[in-house]
């Protein structure tokens, strides 16, 4: 079998049951295609820039929770990769149990870190006295219950069937509507073709620590109308104080407002990594402020070139 004549290949974190599953499974023909189960967020974006996998999808951000830090660090620092689209997946915990446990038989409660917080008061409402245990995934969670290493899991009620579980309890959440927010990942590529409905993510590197370096950055954005709907600093690891910024914002790099605002921060910043430009899955379209539309800035550069070849 050639490259061009085997099925596409998907790396997600496993095993399977997890959430990433459930939302790689949303993507067209993504059931048809090779999945790749792997144990962490870094093992799956490694995947992906070794070839084994020519797609990965990985959490980034939740609603509740807020950004995942090990992908975003991950996608900042590790070797380049691009985000070509996103998924919003709704997420509800099942308490996962092996055939015949009560809540009272409940001692240990293993899940993901990240759903632990997400059910913390129905965790102490429920069975107060369980201890909680981390696990690199719910679905995994759910595996060493069946395995007998732990008497409950959250996890989604779909990984029940898959574990030999029983749903104990079903729609857990301490906050209705969450949403878990996923990124499809490929190698280095050109953007999707702008749909009006884009969203473009960054990672911006302060050259110099002095007062005033974010507002720097902020400002080029705020001059040409671009909303920032995320923002999060994380650490390089080149020593204490030494940050660098996570951003997401409306448009797309092939838009005049969004380039310029690039090239702009490439003069500013001691770097900027591109990370992606690609459809949002909410579909929003952008308010866009007048002054600050393509032909706003074709017509101003048209207007400085008559200045400068003296036509005016």
């Amino acid at each position: 079998m050639t490259a061009d004549d085997r099925p596409h290949r998907y790396a997600y974190l496993g095993p399977r049951g997890t959430f990433t599953e459930a939302a790689l499974l949303t993507l067209p023909g993504a059931a048809e295609a090779e999945h790749l189960p792997l144990a962490t967020v870094p093992a799956v974006l490694e995947a992906l820039r070794l070839g084994e996998a020519d797609t990965a999808v990985v959490a980034l951000e939740n609603s509740v929770e807020g950004s995942v830090p090990t992908t975003l660090d991950e996608l900042a620092t590790g070797e380049p990769l691009h985000i070509v689209g996103e998924i919003h997946l709704p997420v509800s915990f099942a308490l996962l149990v092996r055939p015949g446990t009560t809540l009272a038989d409940i001692k240990t409660v293993a899940s993901h870190p990240i759903a632990q917080p997400q059910c913390r008061h129905w965790l102490l409402g429920n069975v107060p006295d369980a201890e909680w245990r981390a696990a690199t995934s719910n679905a995994e969670a759910a595996q060493h219950v069946a395995d007998g290493h732990y008497d409950a899991a959250l996890a989604g009620s779909f990984a029940a069937a898959r574990y030999g579980l029983t749903v104990l309890a079903d729609d857990i959440h301490d906050v209705a509507d969450a949403v878990t927010r996923f990124v499809v990942l490929h190698r280095p590529c050109p953007p999707p073709t702008p749909t009006g409905m884009d969203r473009t993510t960054i990672v911006a590197f302060i050259g110099e620590d002095h007062p005033g370096a974010l507002l720097e950055i902020l400002t080029e954005f705020s001059v040409r109308g671009i909303n920032l709907t995320l923002i999060q600093s994380r650490p390089t690891g080149a020593g204490l104080g030494s940050y660098l910024f996570w951003m997401d914002f409306e448009g797309h790099v092939a838009d005049a407002r969004v380039a310029e605002a690039l090239m702009a921060l490439r003069r500013i910043c001691a770097d900027v990594r591109f990370v992606g430009s690609y459809p949002r899955a909410d579909r929003v379209r952008p308010e866009i402020r007048r002054g600050t539309h393509d032909n706003d800035f074709t017509e101003a550069a048209a207007w400085l070139h008559s200045i400068r070849t003296g036509l005016r």
